[in-house]
């Protein structure tokens, strides 16, 4: 299995970036798959999930409203829309599978089997 996340880069505040997690190895269909991202000294902090075949997106409340996550099963790959981008959102964003994943009072909380690389990603004028 192998989970390889890209798209991540420089932006401005307001800015928006599209992120890939290409998945090889699994079915989108038999796993969730969620987003991370983590900046030096802090917890990993999930950020939204897909959870395939259900079709709800649970969101943690920091990205809800401007981040979105999509699949497209043709290529076995899940992106994060990331729009309205904050310098606090700078950090190394990550894509894990595994078989649990939801939200509640605004975290994600998950269970993941696998984890990719990270993409850097940096918000800053």
């Amino acid at each position: 299995v192998q989970l390889q996340a890209s798209g991540g880069g420089l932006v401005q505040p307001g800015g928006s970036l599209r992120l890939s997690c290409a998945a090889s190895g699994i079915n989108l269909d038999n796993w969730k798959i969620a987003w991370f991202r983590q900046v030096p000294g802090k917890e990993r902090e999930g950020l939204s999930c897909i959870n395939s075949p259900d079709p709800t997106t649970p969101y943690a409340a920091s990205v809800s409203g401007r981040f979105t996550i999509s699949a497209d099963k043709a290529k076995n790959t899940v992106y994060l829309q990331m729009n309205n981008l904050k310098p606090e959102d700078t950090a190394v964003y990550s894509c894990g599978a595994g078989d649990y994943c939801s939200a509640y009072r605004g975290l994600i909380y998950h269970k993941m089997n696998y984890w990719g690389q990270g993409t850097q990603v940096t918000v800053s004028s």
